[in-house]
């Protein structure tokens, strides 16, 4: 198998799911005792979320390249940015690299255009909502991108960093995401992106009338069937 280099720790939490659903992925198609080939790197993320909230994104994408050069040192054959967010400094990233790049936004797309869906209602964190880099991503794959409305957008960030981050689910917060999941189907989404790696802990298809796409998921899938190709 080919060795994986996981770029971890924005959160820990949603890092946790990558090792697991990467491992239980390569096991079931596998057999035996099998097990995925992983390199991690994991962040201190009270860190990047300074650099986040402060513009600092020269000096994280910097941070990152560096990283994904000493894991594709160690042997890494492919890399993995476990974090939606931090996918707005992927071309600083792959500009450093002779191996290849996982994107999570080009495996999402790719999924729900084979599932035959166009308009897509897409929630994460302010910055992947309310910046280009993400949601450019998905039109390149002829997607049609809703995203929520500033009151709705402000909600869905503060759960993720103040609560899903820190491991809280809370009942109020998964009312909320389906309020504002119902009202991005209202407006035609006909389907949702879970588009921040830490919403799969708080929501998912039981939660909405359309199906979700849950880009944690998705992401470590696309990453194990690379390991075993």
């Amino acid at each position: 198998m080919q060795t994986i280099g996981l770029i971890g720790g924005m959160s820990w939490e949603s890092t946790a799911l990558y090792y697991k659903l990467i491992n239980e992925r390569v096991r079931d198609r596998m057999g035996k005792l099998h097990s995925a080939p992983l390199l991690m790197y994991s962040y201190d993320f009270q860190e990047i979320k300074e650099m986040q909230y402060a513009g600092r994104w020269a000096e994280a994408g910097a941070s990152l390249a560096e990283v994904a050069q000493r894991l594709e040192r160690a042997g890494a054959r492919a890399i993995v940015l476990c974090t939606n967010t931090m996918h707005k400094l992927a071309p600083d990233i792959q500009a450093k690299l002779t191996i290849p790049f996982i994107d999570i936004g080009d495996a999402t797309a790719e999924r729900i255009r084979a599932r035959g869906y166009r308009r897509v209602g897409l929630l994460g964190t302010i910055f992947t909502m309310e910046q280009n880099f993400y949601t450019d991503r998905l039109r390149a794959h002829d997607l049609d991108v809703l995203v929520p409305t500033a009151e709705e957008r402000a909600d869905v960030n503060r759960i993720i960093y103040d609560e899903l981050c820190l491991g809280v689910v809370a009942a109020p917060s998964r009312r909320r995401y389906q309020e504002v999941m119902a009202a991005l189907v209202g407006r035609g989404a006909d389907c949702i992106i879970l588009g921040c790696t830490e919403i799969t802990m708080l929501v998912g298809a039981a939660d909405t009338t359309v199906e979700t796409f849950d880009t944690t998921a998705i992401h470590a899938e696309t990453a194990a069937d690379f390991a075993m190709r």
